[in-house]
């Protein structure tokens, strides 16, 4: 019997990787925690996942652009010290430099090579038409469209001949014919031998987009940013969109996703002390989303029938995904929707709302917000000195106590947006501090909905 061959050493890996920063207070946040992650040669890893979970995080920490808090970062094997020699990256918003030519930003990707001038033109020329931009080497930025620009971008990074190409959402910019066209752009690109390309990671918001290109499917989940879930992608090249087997890895990537970031919750049973009274719900996270958002997703619920698909909800919103999960986590947390399987349903509590005038959501929303924990201990604090502001630092300080791997400035944040509409609190912005409503605060209009 012959052995098996070995398991090719990967081009780049994350043990154990965190990372931590501090906030302007000085307060740590966790953004990655104990990610297990590598890129293996020949593939196109995609990573999912909701805004501010890390992913473009775990990129730059995985070619060195950044050091991890702790854990260990390898490439081919080795510990990396300094920036990846074969990696290159194309970036969401183009980057390329206003005063430099075309031809002169593309041949910045092979800066630190030594590459003869004249094969470096010849390189430059290469890559141009290979993007389809031979025309255009004179130009300048100004003078191109925003899916030229990207394809500047994807030139100077291949222009080196890297072995692994990352990609940090690049084509979230673009209009959606264009989008649709560079990935296949970059597609054929992976398969051409002269780019030198073996691997690609993508940072997506978008199903469709991680199933087009990718092999293995990576999920992550948010506060801290953890690997959720791995998703093998056995769908044959090329990929039709509208083909009945990728639109069932679609569904089936969406019931992951929706699994790890809009939980089936079973209702908790109340909570009941032994002598019988009811005790206060627990502290819990609340996503970091204005009240004009959740009012503006409410509204278009009920102006397509009070029933939507997520997807095509995200299509309307102008969101990022992630983004518009946390508003979806918001009206849910409100009971204003219910999220059974991919579907968004505005609930009777939720139509009630919408349809109310601004002086009654203000009453609807106070209702709402009393049965969540969380700001029932801002109330039940305030509450212990009632005709006294408290500073915004002793508020923040008691919800830490509650939720320390949370993200307490914007929780405090979302306290008072709510809080304000909803007439509990009023906030001093100038001297941050918060007290019980007493109808001397002014500027707690709802803001528009965000999402027109």
């Amino acid at each position: 019997m012959s052995a098996l061959p070995a398991p090719a050493v990967p081009i780049a890996r994350a043990s154990g990787v965190s990372k931590t920063f501090r906030d302007e207070d000085g307060r740590e946040r966790v953004i990655l925690k104990g990610v297990e992650f590598e890129i293996r040669p020949n593939e196109v890893v995609a990573v999912l996942g909701p805004s501010g979970c890390g992913k473009s995080t775990l990129l730059r920490i995985l070619i060195g652009l950044i050091p991890p808090s702790s854990g260990t970062v390898e490439q081919h094997g080795r510990p990396l010290t300094g920036i990846h020699p074969g990696a290159a990256v194309v970036f969401q918003n183009f980057a390329l430099f206003p005063w430099l030519t075309v031809e002169e930003n593309v041949r910045l990707g092979l800066n630190g090579r030594s590459v003869a001038d004249d094969r470096a033109r010849e390189r430059v020329r290469e890559v141009l038409a290979a993007v389809g931009l031979s025309g255009a080497a004179r130009a300048y930025p100004k003078e191109l469209s925003g899916g030229m620009k990207q394809r500047v971008g994807i030139a100077r990074a291949v222009a080196g001949r890297p072995e692994l190409l990352c990609m940090d959402e690049p084509f979230s910019a673009l209009d959606v014919l264009t989008a649709e066209l560079l990935r296949s752009e970059v597609y054929r690109l992976l398969n051409d031998p002269s780019t030198g390309l073996s691997s690609v990671l993508l940072i997506t918001h978008l199903i469709e987009e991680a199933i087009y290109l990718g092999d293995r499917i990576v999920v992550l989940g948010a506060n801290p940013g953890t690997v959720r879930r791995e998703i093998v992608n056995a769908l044959p090249h090329p990929r039709a969109v509208r083909e009945p087997a990728f639109l069932k890895m679609v569904e089936q990537v969406h019931d992951v996703v929706m699994g790890v970031h809009l939980p089936e919750e079973e209702p908790a049973p109340a909570r009941v002390s032994v002598s019988g009274r009811r005790l206060a719900p627990p502290v819990l996270p609340l996503p970091n989303v204005r009240v004009g958002e959740t009012g503006g997703l409410l509204d278009i619920l009920l102006h397509n029938g009070g029933e939507m698909d997520l997807f095509a909800l995200d299509r309307i919103t102008e969101y990022d995904f992630g983004r518009t999960i946390a508003v979806v986590k918001a009206a849910e947390l409100l009971d204003f929707v219910e999220t059974p399987k991919q579907r968004v349903l505005l609930t009777e509590k939720g139509r009630e709302y919408v349809k109310a005038p601004p002086s009654e959501r203000r009453y609807l929303l106070k209702r709402r917000l009393l049965s969540l924990g969380t700001f029932c201990a801002v109330v039940k604090f305030l509450a212990e000195m009632p005709d006294t502001p408290r500073s915004g630092e002793a508020v923040r300080d008691m919800l830490a106590t509650h939720l320390p791997a949370d993200d307490i400035p914007a929780l405090f944040e979302t306290v008072v947006n709510w809080g304000r509409y909803a007439e509990l609190f009023e906030y001093d912005g100038n001297a941050d501090e918060i007290g019980l409503w007493s109808g001397r605060d002014g500027e707690n209009d709802e803001p528009p909905p965000e999402s027109e």
